[in-house]
């Protein structure tokens, strides 16, 4: 890669809903990577998620909500647009065709690293993106630590991320249960979600 070439993180996700550890994980991305712009991408068709998710047009706002005010964070509705199961690897192509001359830096969850290997043609992805993990403590006792896989560890760095123990599974049990979530979602996502009625039970 040449010097100063743009630095071009990917950040997916459900992002259903956007939460406080989503945007700490954006944060920690764009400054430690030193990113010149960070594409949110909402996942389409989430191929490895067995419920509905919310419809594309809700979480994309809600991740406009979320990030619009992160420096260099645009919302990429592509994945939203795209027929069939969302790919990563699909997903990166599309944007190294579009921008020949950035370097890609993929940005991901532990947990999501060490499900890489489960992923559609995974072995394409590194050489498309330079993978960052962030570590961080696991919720529960027993998960594996991270590592990169053998022979690809110069494709992968490690994200300073803080502790904390925020999902989007406990955040719409919370909203179900008609629980405040102020602590876990930005206010305007907050005022969104009850706005539009979301994750309520029937």
């Amino acid at each position: 890669m040449t010097a100063g070439s743009k630095r071009l993180g990917i950040f997916g996700g459900a992002f259903d809903p956007p939460h406080a550890a989503h945007r700490a994980l954006l944060e920690a991305a764009v400054e430690q990577l030193q990113l010149d712009e960070v594409r949110v991408i909402p996942t389409g068709q989430a191929w490895h998620k067995t419920r509905q998710l919310t419809p594309a047009p809700y979480r994309l706002a809600m991740a406009e909500l979320a990030f619009s005010d992160v420096p260099g964070a645009v919302v990429d509705p592509r994945e939203t647009l795209r027929a069939g199961p969302s790919y990563t690897l699909d997903t990166l192509r599309e944007i190294k065709a579009e921008q020949p001359h950035a370097e890609l830096f993929l940005v991901i969850g532990a947990d999501q690293a060490n499900a890489l290997p489960n992923w559609h043609e995974w072995r394409e992805i590194p050489r498309l993106a330079i993978i960052c993990v962030a570590e961080r403590q696991e919720l529960t006792r027993g998960m594996p630590q991270f590592s990169p896989p053998a022979g690809l560890e110069s494709r992968y760095l490690l994200l300073q991320m803080p502790f904390m123990p925020i999902s989007a599974t406990d955040i719409r049990s919370r909203l179900a249960a008609r629980q405040d979530v102020g602590t876990l979602v930005a206010e305007p996502v907050a005022r969104y979600i009850a706005h539009h009625h979301l994750y309520q039970t029937a």
